[in-house]
């Protein structure tokens, strides 16, 4: 096949037009005839486009069987989600696989730059620390008072959180 559709008795303009001057309470109840069961939706436009698909699926014949149990079988090896888990991104890992600490921390190899004092400050992220002037840091924290002299918050420093 070409991706044309077999199909002998396509959806008739008049079957068209009757669907598409439905407002959206007699689509629910279409769509439930069709479907057995209830839309989640209200919106015009989605229920057009599924009752649309379902009448032109049964004058056509839809899919085949096989084609039916494959999918079945891919939606029964999904966990389908919505939304992130919430821990996602505290289980989220260097390639060592070692535990991320901080998810504002870039991933190893970025480059951090500021501005100070008339310098400009590099600091490359390690997998396990940071460098800076060919040094290693385990915390930018510690970077920032190394270049200021004075107590720094790291993240704040180099710009990867605001303050409060």
């Amino acid at each position: 096949m070409n991706g044309e559709v077999n199909c002998t008795r396509p959806m008739t303009e008049k079957a068209w037009t009757q669907l598409r001057n439905m407002n959206v309470a007699e689509l629910r109840r279409q769509y439930e005839d069709l479907f057995g069961e209830q839309s989640k939706s209200a919106n015009k436009q989605y229920l057009f486009r599924r009752i649309a698909w379902r009448m032109q699926a049964d004058a056509c014949g839809g899919l085949t069987q096989r084609a039916r149990r494959r999918a079945e079988e891919i939606a029964d090896d999904r966990d389908l989600r919505t939304r992130l888990p919430p821990d996602f991104l505290a289980r989220e890992t260097w390639a060592s696989g070692r535990s991320r600490r901080d998810w504002r921390i870039p991933c190893p190899g970025t480059l951090l730059t500021r501005k100070y004092d008339r310098r400009q400050i590099v600091v490359k992220v390690l997998e396990d620390g940071f460098e800076y002037e060919s040094r290693h840091y385990t915390s930018l924290s510690a970077i920032a008072r190394e270049v200021t002299g004075t107590r720094w918050n790291g993240l704040l420093f180099f710009g990867l959180t605001e303050r409060s």
